[in-house]
């Protein structure tokens, strides 16, 4: 072993001296930028190093090594802070030795293992000081691939890097050096799902390190000292054989989103990576098409055309009716609704449905211009006032002086978001008309879905497909009733065959499954709601029918949010039913009644980032609270996290202890470069258990009526011009 380990490094050294004269061969190239291991966390080849990815930035990988498949999830939170969801899957995980009865671990052909990871950069690279970062792979769970470490790593030039760094638990299996803290306990999993707090930075210590050299813009060579001995995977299940603890690889940047790489694995096997690195900031297709804004028409001077500025308009007894076709004739209703117009001799208040624009600021500005199209010259302030199912939510005051003045300015979205003013909504102005033609309104969709389950410990991706078929009818302002059916075509889904006889909390999700399978047709959605304002800034909201597959019966909630204010507080009151599994409109199956509800908070720290904190009773009866963190982007995209602790304990609430995951909302917008307000919401749970579970629904207040607000605005100020 020894002899093979010295031709291993002196090959690794003449490798080392071949990639360093070459590069003094060859000129400078673009910005070296970091790339991801095989687990997918910023890295060597199976080895972390210690830069991060671009602030925001999100990465899917699928790393393959013998057997084992990693396929990994990975989000820049902030320059500093990252974390990584992977989903492992270990083939021949029984080959080695298993009885004809195998039991537990050792019943599958493949085993599937759920990491979460988290790195923060303590040091950003400098002249002379590497990039040094902290890692926990793996800190919730099984441990199977549980790892601590400190990396570093150094940039020479535009070339060459090099990486050193200390590993610890995993990281630390193959050529230790000692122990620095203390023994390392045993892994107590239990139940899984809880941080293994009192193993982090313990035990056995032991150096890794490599260097990737650039030969060009395209291409990447790497070399690495790992260690991780694969105890598990080469030892005591003989997925692969660990002969060496040196890794070589080259890897080709495609694109700028798409690298791939293959690599000499360990001295046993042929290892491949495959890394997509997307900026939401940016969109595919470039910015969101549509048709273009009218420009500004400027008034004449009052001293050339005195007739034009007079007010004698305001007695003639179609005045409002006129203002309100003229407006209608400049949008486009299928981007914009007038709803109602109100006016005095100097200022004109525009009432409006936002149909299709994801961004307000872009909503209020076409109403902007079309108000100097439409209005007389004596108004000179326009109050636009954007409205969500008949609730005013805010007032945005712009004075048409500064429409006329800095339509070209440099800066101009900011320079006239300098100006305008953002105000509770309040009363109308005395003199009103409200647009007729507007209700009754009703609008359907016939689409196709795709219901996915994961993380079945056998299939762990399962799926239906079929098409849904959506009605809503808006009736009045604010009252509306809303239906939805789900016909399958195909597909089949089945449950973690859960003990509901040894449990004694209620099936509340986890048998979805059943629900997804039986129901077909199912009748997801059948309600009525109503919405409302009971006083300025805040909202209400009551919902009674069938609220979601599961359950049906009243949901209400209330919800205060200051439009000059970063957070909000809202509560919510329901009363439900547990449906039957059918898809049809019976209660009888479970006989299963709650009350439950929640008192919610939510709060803009600035800069894109989110929190919300609920507290309540859940549908099991659990008492306990949702802390949810989500970073906003400008155009669109939130991405976030939540956990979920209740008065249940990891016992009662079963495997994973705690109800956890992703979550993720993707404007459509953004893929089709089309204007449309639809948001693609997206849950990701290792586990679907039954504590901390709440009901299912999509007219929450605050998804109704979040961006309307001062610094909801500000973020994308800029498009008030678009």
């Amino acid at each position: 072993m020894r002899s093979f380990l010295s031709i291993r490094l002196t090959v690794m050294t003449f490798w080392l001296m071949a990639v360093l004269s070459l590069g003094s061969t060859l000129p400078a190239r673009a910005q070296f930028l970091p790339s991801t291991n095989l687990n997918g966390a910023t890295g060597l080849i199976d080895m972390p190093s210690g830069e991060s990815q671009p602030d925001g930035y999100f990465g899917l990988d699928h790393g393959q090594l013998a057997a084992m498949g990693r396929n990994t999830l990975s989000f820049q939170i902030t320059p500093r802070l990252s974390g990584s969801f992977r989903y492992m899957a270990l083939g021949n995980w029984n080959r080695k030795s298993c009885p004809p009865d195998c039991k537990g671990i050792n019943r599958f052909d493949t085993y599937y293992d759920r990491n979460f990871d988290v790195r923060f950069k303590l040091l950003n690279e400098g002249k002379y000081l590497p990039a040094v970062t902290i890692g926990l792979q793996d800190f919730i769970g099984t441990s199977l691939n549980m790892a601590e470490y400190i990396a570093m790593t150094k940039t020479f030039g535009n070339r060459l890097k090099v990486t050193a760094g200390l590993g610890f638990g995993r990281m630390a299996s193959y050529g230790a050096i000692g122990t620095l803290v203390g023994p390392r306990p045993k892994v107590d999993f239990g139940l899984g799902g809880l941080p293994n707090v009192g193993q982090w930075f313990r035990g056995q210590a032991a150096p890794f390190g490599g260097i990737e050299f650039k030969i060009s813009d395209k291409l990447t060579l790497k070399a690495e000292y790992s260690s991780d001995s694969y105890l598990v995977e080469s030892d005591r299940r003989e997925i692969f054989t660990h002969r060496s603890p040196l890794n070589f690889g080259i890897e080709y940047q495609a694109t700028k989103a798409l690298r791939v790489g293959a690599y000499s694995m360990y001295g046993d096997r042929i290892g491949f990576n495959f890394s997509i690195l997307i900026n939401p900031a940016l969109r595919p297709l470039g910015g969101v098409r549509g048709p273009g804004p009218l420009p500004v028409r400027p008034r004449p001077p009052i001293a050339e055309s005195p007739e034009v500025w007079t007010t004698t308009w305001l007695d003639q007894p179609d005045a409002k009716q006129r203002l309100l076709d003229a407006m209608n004739a400049t949008l486009d209703k299928n981007e914009l609704e007038v709803e109602q117009i109100s006016v005095t001799a100097d200022t004109a208040q525009v009432r409006f449905r936002n149909v299709n624009y994801d961004a307000a600021s872009q909503a209020v500005g076409r109403i902007a211009r079309a108000m100097t199209h439409a209005m007389p010259a004596s108004i000179e302030t326009f109050e636009i006032v954007p409205m969500v199912y008949g609730m005013p939510t805010a007032k945005v005051v712009v004075r048409r002086t500064d429409m006329e003045a800095l339509e070209f300015a440099p800066d101009a979205g900011n320079a006239v978001r300098a100006r305008i003013s953002i105000a509770e909504a309040g009363r109308p102005l005395a003199d009103r008309l409200t647009n007729t033609e507007l209700l009754p309104k009703f609008k359907w969709s016939l689409v196709p879905y795709v219901q996915t389950m994961l993380f079945h410990p056998r299939v762990p991706i399962q799926a239906l497909y079929g098409v849904r078929l959506s009605a809503n009818l808006e009736l009045s302002r604010g009252f509306l009733i809303s239906a939805a059916v789900n016909d399958k075509w195909g597909g089949k889904v089945r449950s973690r065959n859960r003990n509901r006889v040894d449990s004694a909390i209620p099936a509340v999700r986890s048998d979805t499954a059943v629900y997804l399978d039986q129901g077909d047709p199912a009748l997801t959605v059948l309600n009525a709601v109503w919405l409302g304002k009971l006083a300025p800034q805040l909202y209400s909201r009551v919902s009674i029918g069938y609220l979601e597959l599961m359950f049906g019966g009243i949901a209400a909630e209330v919800m205060w949010k200051p439009v000059n204010r970063r957070w909000a507080i809202g509560a919510d009151l329901n009363y439900v039913a547990q449906r039957n599994s059918d898809g049809g409109l019976g209660f009888d199956t479970y006989d299963y009644r709650v009350a439950t509800g929640f008192v919610s908070g939510y709060f803009d720290l600035g800069k894109g980032y989110e929190v919300q904190l609920d507290a309540g009773r859940y549908l099991a009866g659990d008492v306990g609270a949702t802390f949810t963190l989500m970073r906003t982007f400008a155009n669109g995209w939130k991405i976030g996290a939540f956990a979920t602790f209740t008065n249940l304990s990891a016992k009662q609430f079963g495997e994973g202890s705690f109800d956890k995951g992703l979550k993720f909302e993707f404007p459509l917008s953004w893929f089709t470069g089309q204007g449309t307000r639809t948001i693609l919401p997206f849950t990701l749970r290792p586990l679907g258990r039954d504590g901390g579970a709440r009901l299912n629904l999509g007219n929450r207040l605050i998804r109704l009526v979040p961006n309307y607000g001062t610094y909801e605005y500000d973020r994308q100020a800029g498009r008030f011009w678009k």
